[in-house]
This record gives C-alpha cells, structure tokens and sequence, in this order.
C-alpha cells in the first residue's frame, strides 16, 4: 500500500470540503513593514551589549538611543499602514526587553558598576527587573487606563536617561570609577521609577497632524539648536527632566490635595 492510497479512499464530499476549509483557515503571516523596525531596534540593542564588551561605551549608547527611534517608529508605521497585529504586539514587547532592558544595564555594568562587586550587579539586575515588569504591567493594562498617561517611567526613557549619563560622560571624558557608586543609585532608581505608581505624560494626545501655534514651533526648533550644541549633554538632561517630572508632578497633586 502507497503513502496516497488513503487519500483515495476519501470520498467526494470530502474532497470537495477540503479546499472550502483550508480557503477559511486564517492567514498565518506577519506584517513586513512594521516588523522591519522593530527587528532594527533590536538588533540595535544586541549591538550596544556587543560594544560595550569590546569597551565601545560611546557608540553603545549611540545605539540604544537610535533602538528608541526605531520603537518609536514601528507603532506609528503600523498604525499608519493599519498593519497592527498580536505578533506585532509581542515582538516589539520583546525587543524592548532587551533594547531597554538588558542593554542599558549590561553597558552601564561593564561601563562602571562592575567594580562594585554584589552591589554594582544587584543595581543592574534591579533594572532590568524593574524593565520586565514595567513592560508586563504595560501590556496588561493596554485598553484600561488613561492614554494621556504612563503607569510608571517608560522604558524607553529609563533607557535613555541611563544611555545618556553614559554618551555624556564617557564624551566630557569622566572617569566611571570617580561616581561608580553614583551611577549605581541612578541605575537602581531608574528601575525603581519604571515600577512605581507615578504618572508621566504620554504625549499622545498630541495632535502632530493639526496646526500648532507659532510659538510651539519656535520652542521645537528652538530645542533642537539647542541639543545640536552638545549631543550627549542636553539629550541626557531632557530625559532626566522627564524622569523627573513624574515625581515632581505627584508632589504637586499631592501638596494640593492636603491644602483642600
């Protein structure tokens, strides 16, 4: 007996429904475009980790900064091209563990706290924890909280304040080990911010395709003659503004609320 001869026996209903069923299966394949970026972001982070190694801490922070960019492009490009999917979903949670993650911790360990013994990669550890439940507590909330707000410090931005501190001191030529324990409690509350209850501006409730007023306009470009200055420094003060505000803010609503 042949491997085809229980394919013969079948019959002629079955033969006919077999097509009508495999025409209803669901379309098994994932969306190129927006994928493209978040494997670009990706790779970006697993670069900044190989740099690091080789004591490349300058180009490892360049490359987490350019991972933010393209995070931030593949949502806008999926929504843009209607090609969100729960694959598309996943993987860039993913990515961003690791982008935003395990690369900033591994670069700011091997860039300063790995002198400190226990300490140094129990701060980095706690970063990246602080990461993965930021992101898994993001993902569960999609849906049910204020879209004008972020539960907790992004990661992204956590990312960045840490990158940036790096870029930053590793261009105005700072010895690491002279605020190596600095650099541990900066890492330590970073992640520390990304699982807290403090709310950050999302931002997304900007309308980027309406008018602004002049004056808005003048303070972006003016911002941007600004950061062109010094790359390293004012990129790495506007996050930790940002990292900041959120604090700021609860402090503010909460002095409020004890006043009435």
């Amino acid at each position: 007996m042949t491997e085809k001869e229980p394919q013969d026996n079948l019959s002629d209903t079955a033969k006919v429904a077999e097509p009508e069923q495999e025409r209803q299966k669901p379309h098994k394949g994932v969306y190129l475009l927006p994928n493209l970026f978040t494997t670009g972001a990706l790779f970006s982070g697993f670069y900044a980790v190989i740099a690091s190694m080789n004591g490349q801490f300058e180009a490892a922070a360049i490359a987490i900064f350019v991972s933010m960019l393209f995070d931030g492009l593949d949502g806008r490009v999926a929504r843009m091209t209607n090609t969100q999917s729960p694959f598309g979903a996943e993987y860039d949670s993913l990515a961003d563990m690791v982008s935003f993650g395990v690369a900033p911790a591994i670069v700011a360990f091997t860039w300063a706290l790995d002198d400190l013994g226990k300490l140094g990669w129990f701060a980095a550890f706690l970063y990246v924890a602080g990461t993965a439940l930021r992101l898994a507590r993001f993902n569960t909330q999609i849906g049910s909280v204020d879209k004008r707000y972020f539960v907790g410090l992004p990661s992204p931005a956590a990312a960045a304040a840490v990158a940036g501190l790096i870029w930053m001191s590793t261009a105005y030529e700072i010895e690491p080990s002279d605020i190596s324990y600095l650099v541990a409690l900066y890492v330590a509350l970073a992640g520390v911010l990304m699982v807290s209850n403090v709310l950050y501006y999302s931002f997304k409730d900007v309308d980027f395709k309406g008018k602004v007023p002049f004056l808005i306009l003048s303070a972006i470009v003016l911002a941007i003659a600004v950061i062109s200055i010094s790359p390293p420094l004012f990129l790495w003060l506007l996050f930790v503004v940002y990292a900041c505000s959120g604090p700021f803010l609860w402090l503010t609503r909460r002095k409020k609320h004890l006043v009435k």
